[in-house]
C-alpha cells in the first residue's frame, strides 16, 4: 500500500472512531444526564455506550500515534523552519 493510501485509511479511521468517541463522551456526560433524564439511559444501554466510547478512545490514540509516527520527518523539519524564521525576524 502506497503512503497516500495508508494515510487516507488512517484519516478515515481517525474520523470514525472521533466521531464515536465524541458522541458517545456527549451521552455520557453528567450535565446531559439531568436534562433528558435517567430513564433514557436505560434505553440506550449505558454500560453498551461507555464500553463503544472506551474502544473508540483507544483506537482514536493508537491511530493518532500511528499518524504523527508516519508524519515525524515532515514534522521535525517544520519545527526547525518555524524556529528558523523567529529567530531571524528578532
Amino acid at each position: 500500500m502506497n503512503k497516500l493510501k495508508l494515510n487516507y485509511w488512517i484519516d478515515v479511521g481517525l474520523a470514525i472512531s472521533f466521531f464515536t468517541c465524541f458522541f458517545t463522551g456527549l451521552i455520557k456526560w453528567p450535565g446531559l444526564i439531568k436534562i433528558i433524564g435517567t430513564s433514557a439511559y436505560k434505553t440506550l444501554h449505558f454500560r453498551n455506550i461507555s464500553v463503544l466510547h472506551d474502544w473508540s478512545g483507544l483506537v482514536m490514540g493508537l491511530l493518532v500515534f500511528i499518524h504523527l509516527v508516519l508524519h515525524w520527518k515532515w514534522m521535525v523539519v517544520m519545527t526547525k523552519n518555524i524556529f528558523k524564521r523567529s529567530v531571524k525576524e528578532v
